[in-house]
């Protein structure tokens, strides 16, 4: 086992200054680097406690060479359209690349189509695993965007946006979502969405829109809203003429999941954390919601995902709780119980003063700027003068 001296390792470059800078590899993790690259001394390199994920050695090195020296090797998978130790997010280009209004054959299909065939029911051991160490990387990689090393601007303020994937782009409620996470990003808060279309891809839509003015936002959504279904033909391309038109934008987060992999790439998000299990992606998201959880209108998935927040904030499991912001009087109200039966669970827990309720895209803003999260410590000393 690595000790908390271990170095994460993801490029080449930092490869070089570990070494330079201890005189081995001692403790570290390095992470799918090809090591044919750097002219190193590998016969006298100590790499006690070392481990090699998904990394390729020069040919004269064998696994049995570091095994014997203390290090442990995962070697790579194999016939993988994916790479399951990759060091780092997601991005549009990444996800969109082999993809044409003929047909979509992007790597972001490439592994849907691996993981419907061959991991999605019933996995193979190593294809769950290898599914698994994905996962994984890609936790990693995420915190190292929220942590503020990826962009080097500090700790992000996370928002997420959870809503339906069937709210079309012509309707009022896209509107508002993208309006909204616009301000909010503005504010200096960073958006997250489930990754898909309808409520997810309105939210990183504002976000990525932040920087110009309202009417621009109003012209996106304008062109977009003339193919509204993401199941029909001209969804895509209507994103990229949108794209076309504003290829500098602000950043935000997609979680999607292959699990609904038959849905396509969100073009509005800077990062893409993919996730192959979908129950690690929900409760990952709902975690990272440091500074609250907006929940536009949305059916079962949305309604699961209520509850898991809720979970969260009802026992403080991560150290705190968040706001819950219920976009949607209509559905929360009248259509569901789902605001009064979280009022009720939420009292004397502490965290009912963090639900709200509203249509109103400043009046929502306004509350999550006046809330933020509350610490487990100050929940003690909210129950002590309770």
């Amino acid at each position: 086992m690595t000790d908390s001296r271990c170095a994460v390792i993801r490029e080449l470059d930092s490869l070089d200054r570990v070494i330079r800078q201890n005189g081995n590899l001692d403790y570290s993790v390095i992470q799918g680097l090809d090591l044919r690259k750097v002219p190193l001394e590998w016969d006298n390199l100590s790499c006690r406690g070392s481990v090699f994920l998904g990394c390729v050695f020069p040919e004269h090195l064998s696994v049995c060479d570091f095994s014997a020296r203390g290090a442990l090797v995962f070697p790579a998978f194999p016939d993988l359209p994916y790479n399951p130790f990759r060091p780092e997010l997601y991005c549009r280009e990444e996800l969109m690349d082999g993809w044409s209004p003929e047909r979509d054959h992007s790597f972001d299909r490439q592994v849907y189509e691996h993981y419907v065939e061959f991991g999605k029911k019933n996995p193979h051991v190593l294809e769950a695993l290898a599914e698994r160490v994905h996962d994984h990387a890609i936790d990693d990689a995420l915190q190292d965007l929220l942590e503020g090393r990826i962009e080097k601007d500090g700790k992000k303020k996370v928002v997420a946006i959870m809503g339906g994937h069937c709210q079309g782009r012509d309707t009022e409620q896209y509107r508002s979502v993208a309006h909204l996470a616009r301000k909010l990003t503005q504010e200096g808060f960073f958006i997250a969405s489930g990754g898909g279309p309808g409520v997810m891809e309105a939210a990183n839509l504002g976000a990525y829109l932040a920087d110009e003015d309202s009417t621009k936002l109003e012209e996106a959504i304008k062109e977009l809203s003339m193919d509204p279904d993401f199941r029909k033909v001209g969804y895509v391309e209507a994103g990229l003429r949108v794209l076309d038109r504003f290829p500098i934008g602000q950043g935000s987060l997609a979680v999607p999941t292959w699990f609904y992999g038959h849905e396509p790439t969100n073009l509005f998000a800077t990062f893409i954390a993919k996730y192959f299990s979908n129950s690690i992606r929900e409760d990952g998201l709902l975690a990272i919601a440091r500074y609250g959880v907006i929940f536009a209108q949305g059916s079962g998935g949305t309604t699961q995902e209520i509850f898991q927040d809720a979970c969260q904030n009802h026992y403080a499991t991560l150290g705190e709780v968040s706001p819950m912001i219920f976009m949607g009087k209509q559905r929360y109200t009248i259509d569901t119980p789902l605001w009064e039966t979280l009022n009720v669970l939420s009292k004397d827990r502490h965290y009912q003063d963090l639900l709200f309720l509203s249509d109103e895209v400043d009046e929502i803003v306004s509350f999550i700027r006046s809330n933020p999260p509350i610490p487990s410590d100050g929940l003690k000393a909210l129950v002590d003068k309770g």
